[in-house]
């Protein structure tokens, strides 16, 4: 691949997939868990500024969303080369989304949660919605690349 200029509106997708998979994640799949888990109560989540909470979301989805472009343009090992025939998959750009999910987030949340004193299913639920949302960013951004 000779262009190595992002398409804007696959990273635009993919930020907003991230709201897309949190509103069935964190409602009807795993909504009154995950509050049990946080200690999230009903009051808490109508007292917050929700214009904020979703701006500040989707901007930091972007970012991700630039990351996961970033890794399925350049990933690879053994000398293959991204970016070009036959890994512009939205499969093989979900596979490399598993991997950051796994490999990335939950070090970090799992790392945090163990100082918070999360319980395991809240590590479950989260790393759950970021690994799912990285493997659609990643497959969006990769197909779309």
């Amino acid at each position: 691949m000779e262009d190595f200029s992002p398409n804007i509106l696959a990273l635009l997708a993919a930020a907003a997939s991230s709201l897309v998979v949190g509103f069935f994640w964190y409602g009807p799949l795993f909504g009154k868990a995950w509050m049990k888990e946080s200690g999230m109560t009903e009051e808490k989540v109508k007292g917050g500024n929700m214009a904020l909470i979703f701006g500040l979301s989707f901007v930091f989805a972007c970012f991700l969303a630039i990351t996961m472009w970033a890794q399925v343009l350049i990933g690879g090992g053994g000398g293959e080369i991204h970016g070009q025939a036959p890994f512009l998959t939205f499969k093989h750009g979900a596979f490399h989304g598993v991997l950051m999910g796994l490999f990335v987030i939950l070090p970090v949340l799992g790392t945090i949660a163990l100082y918070e004193r999360k319980s395991i299913k809240y590590v479950l639920i989260a790393v759950g919605y970021w690994t799912v949302t990285l493997a659609i960013m990643g497959g969006i951004v990769n197909a779309w690349l």
